[in-house]
């Protein structure tokens, strides 16, 4: 081998192992890159807003300052409720106050001086009332308690029907129970139900709670009358809302795993999935609709939604593209959290320009968004197009010219290419101006479930989880319309039992949650 082919096969072999190397050092980043990532998912704050509070420790979204909660959550300046609003009339007697707390009952201790201290201890004299004055107003907590009904019906009786050999016997209508051959009342089911599906409290520690007032009532008992009643009574509520929805313009989705035991074909460690389906912020008719299902196919919310004709709006799982026939609008806070996801930990090092750059754009989309909310939607579409399709603009011309200088599978490749790769979608909402930006509703409504899911971990049963996904329906719709979940839970459970709305649909109408008098009776 002569000098220059040496010098030649050298040449090659450096440019060979420096290549090795920049790879090694790219394989290097992105590991370092994820790192930082994991790390800030399993300590940091889970919210794209605010910053943790310094020296907090968060893990998953159960911080440990749970312990020292009292001396972390201590305000000095903090104000509790006061008994009257600001005054709002001005009267010859001075102001009128509204007061805020008529609907909860009171009583008012006075305290009086012992007869044996009714005496002038300067003359000896007896002392007269002359009045009471106020001093302060406490708040009294009264446990709960329970007690037992016993139902009895009163006969009466026709002598004359009697003496002439008729049937002479009347008795008063009574209410049909909830369930037959059981202690349940509509009072006990919706309570039961208020605690797991809004307060997230497991059965296992609701059967502790009515042990100590009294009654062994076993969680499995309270399961049975979840899923009893819920086949009887609330599905065919449930089933109305769902008409309602379908007949909707702007529609929602999300879905989220969840574990259920005894699927038939399936291991009890496979994910099943519960979708959320939701009006848009602007119906007049706000509906939340869960639904369980065994898994992740597109074909279920294809299914779900048939007959639908409107704007979606979901996150980018491919499983939705199986919807024909629709707009789909896919989220910016989706895009944004992509790009808080790549930004580094040290925020001002030149590795965090471009996250932040990403975020400045989509924040610059949001602040229109906030400007616009309250304009008619004819005004809100032709104010999109004049201030957020420049912005729109600029930013794909930015993740375009970017996407040439970074590594495609780094968190910030992953952000841009997200960003272009739905450019259509994403831009979508233009078309109309009910379209919102962000799919926080169908994400706020899944919510409630994904933290009680932390506590009970997993469904029994198909059957459990099929019941949990209609009372789910139901309390969120009635807090998406201003009622008290309870209240309407057991306003249904108190009303629907000895109905004929099989052969009567207009009993099932009375029982959506606008109804006018769930309105005034189920706040």
């Amino acid at each position: 081998m002569n000098d220059s082919s040496l010098i030649k096969t050298l040449q090659q072999t450096i440019e060979s192992q420096n290549k090795t190397i920049e790879s090694l050092r790219e394989e290097l980043k992105r590991v370092n890159e994820n790192m930082e990532y994991l790390i800030k998912k399993l300590y940091g704050r889970k919210t794209e807003k605010t910053a943790a509070i310094d020296g907090q420790l968060i893990i998953g979204e159960m911080a440990l300052e749970i312990f020292n909660e009292a001396e972390v959550e201590a305000d000095d300046s903090a104000l509790e409720p006061v008994p009257f609003e600001e005054p709002v009339k001005r009267t010859r007697k001075g102001y009128k106050r509204k007061d805020l707390f008529k609907d909860l009952p009171q009583q008012d201790q006075i305290y009086k001086l012992d007869k044996s201290q009714q005496t002038c201890p300067i003359d000896g004299s007896s002392l007269s009332v002359v009045g009471n004055k106020f001093l302060r107003s406490e708040i009294k907590y009264i446990p709960a308690e329970i007690s037992i009904i016993n139902i009895y019906q009163e006969s009466y009786e026709c002598k004359t029907c009697k003496k002439e050999n008729r049937p002479g016997i009347f008795n008063p209508y009574t209410p049909e129970p909830v369930l037959q051959h059981s202690y349940a009342t509509a009072s006990s089911v919706a309570f039961t139900m208020y605690q797991k599906f809004v307060q997230s409290v497991p059965l296992k520690r609701q059967e502790k709670d009515w042990e100590r007032m009294g009654f062994p009532l076993k969680k499995g008992t309270m399961a049975n009358w979840i899923l009893k009643t819920s086949e009887q009574w609330l599905m065919p509520v449930e089933k109305k809302l769902r008409e309602e929805l379908l007949k909707e313009k702007y529609l929602h989705a999300d879905e989220t795993p969840v574990q259920v035991m005894n699927e038939e074909g399936k291991k009890n460690t496979t994910k099943s999935y519960m979708w959320v389906y939701s009006t848009s912020t602007s119906a007049k008719k706000q509906i939340r609709l869960f639904r369980y299902e065994t898994g992740r196919s597109g074909d279920y919310p294809k299914e779900f939604l048939k007959g639908f004709k409107g704007y979606l709006h979901t996150d980018a799982y491919s499983g939705y593209e199986k919807i024909k026939g629709i707009n789909h609008c896919l989220c910016w806070a989706h895009v944004r959290r992509y790009f808080v996801d790549a930004s580094p930990k040290d925020l001002d090092s030149q590795e965090g320009t471009l996250p932040a750059m990403g975020i400045a754009y989509c924040n610059k989309l949001f602040d229109w968004e906030k400007k616009f909310k309250d304009l008619p939607p004819e005004e809100r579409k032709e104010k999109r197009l004049e201030h957020e399709k420049p912005v729109l603009e600029a930013f794909f011309a930015w993740a375009e010219k970017t996407k040439t200088q970074i590594l495609p599978k780094s968190k910030i490749g992953q952000a841009i290419n997200y960003a272009l790769n739905h450019k259509g979608k994403l831009q979508e909402y233009l078309k109309d101006g009910n379209c919102v930006i962000s799919n926080n509703i169908a994400e706020n409504s899944i919510k409630p479930f994904t933290v009680g899911r932390k506590n009970w971990l997993f469904c029994g049963s198909p059957q459990g989880a099929a019941s949990s996904a209609c009372v789910y329906s139901l309390v969120e719709t009635a807090k998406a319309n201003g009622l008290n979940p309870y209240k309407y839970l057991e306003y249904i459970l108190s009303r629907l039992p000895g109905r004929d709305f099989k052969n009567n649909p207009g009993i099932i109408d009375l029982m959506m949650p606008w109804d006018s008098l769930i309105q005034e009776v189920c706040k």
